[in-house]
């Protein structure tokens, strides 16, 4: 028996409206996405520098070790949250939750901040590269970091760089959310294979008159 390495999302059957199978997917694989660059960062936290070449001098541990694991966790919860994107509790609130619990979730206050979110997370993680080891950034030109070895500036990439996709991921996501929150109901008519002419269901017709001649 061969292990699956690859899962398939489960089935999100609680929506109004079916979920694209891409968007699906895409949502449930962003924290499995984002989860690389988390457990990078998190050596950090206890002074370990990665291969890299700190000109500076690391924070104190009171300051580095609930930054550090805070970043992360929020990080995985924001992925997280995305999910809702695709699922009912996107739509009608858990009960759960205070004063909105059960209420209809509208479309404009899901979709608006997700996109805002986006934006901001690809600014923050996008890096132009201008030669001679700087790249622009949101902060301006800045110096590449520097790595002890090829083999740690490879690890960093392979961990770090999927980061960058986080914000249009969810730009894509918002967008697929609002166009099926916002979709016109299809046409009953349409869909029973009757015509929109034709008489309303329970309608009788006038019964013809024996004898008259037709016209």
């Amino acid at each position: 028996m061969t292990p699956k390495l690859f899962h398939r999302p489960p089935p999100a059957g609680d929506t109004e409206r079916p979920v694209p199978r891409w968007a699906t997917r895409l949502a449930h694989a962003l924290p499995l996405l984002l989860l690389p660059a988390c457990l990078w960062r998190l050596p950090f936290a206890v002074h370990v520098e990665m291969g890299q070449v700190q000109t500076g001098g690391m924070p104190a541990y009171w300051l580095s070790v609930p930054y550090v694991l805070g970043l992360s966790v929020l990080t995985e919860v924001i992925a997280i949250l995305t999910v809702g994107l695709v699922r009912g509790w996107g739509e009608v609130a858990p009960a759960w939750i205070p004063l909105i619990g059960g209420r209809r979730v509208r479309p404009l206050a899901a979709f608006v901040p997700a996109v805002l979110g986006g934006l901001i997370l690809t600014v923050l993680f996008t890096a132009v590269p201008l030669g001679d080891d700087r790249s622009l950034t949101l902060y301006g030109v800045v110096d590449n970091v520097g790595y002890s070895s090829d083999a740690w500036e490879l690890l960093a990439t392979v961990c770090v760089a999927p980061i960058a996709a986080w914000g249009p991921v969810t730009i894509a996501l918002a967008i697929a959310y609002y166009r099926r929150r916002t979709a016109r109901p299809a046409n009953t008519a349409v869909c029973h294979g009757t015509s929109p002419t034709a008489d309303p269901p329970g309608a009788q017709r006038r019964p013809r008159a024996e004898g008259v001649p037709r016209s």
